[in-house]
């Protein structure tokens, strides 16, 4: 499993970013995929969730109406993908390390994925700042 996070920087509050993550050596089919973001001093959260199987979406409700998560597939066999989280209207507590992940099963199956316990394969992540 292979995932690897691009897209950050800075923006001004209420602008927009387009995060990616591209994925390989799994059949997204039978995973799921989550962000999420780590600010200083705060504990991770959850973002947006997308399970590969039906590609239902799922957000947490400080990113709803505004973050955007979905996907393209680079292979017919869906081993390699790229998910996106389209960000909009963003605001300076959007600041943070984004993270996207990846678990076995869809978004609903085990944890929360909000909480991220599943989640057993991470990419390095890459910052995101907003300015006032």
């Amino acid at each position: 499993v292979h995932l690897v996070e691009s897209g950050g920087g800075l923006v001004q509050a209420g602008g927009s970013l387009k995060l990616s993550c591209a994925s390989s050596g799994f059949i997204l089919d039978y995973h799921a995929i989550g962000w999420f973001r780590q600010a200083p001093g705060k504990e991770r959260e959850g973002v947006s969730c997308f399970s590969g199987d039906d590609g239902s979406t799922y957000y947490a409700d400080s990113v709803k109406g505004r973050f955007t998560v979905g996907r393209v597939a680079i292979s017919a066999d869906n081993a390699e993908n790229t998910l996106y989280l389209q960000m909009n209207n963003l605001k300076p507590e959007d600041t943070a390390v984004y993270y996207c992940a990846a678990k076995l099963g869809s978004c609903t199956y085990g944890s929360s994925w909000f909480v991220g316990l599943d989640f057993g394969s991470w990419g390095q992540g890459t910052q995101v700042t907003v300015s006032s």
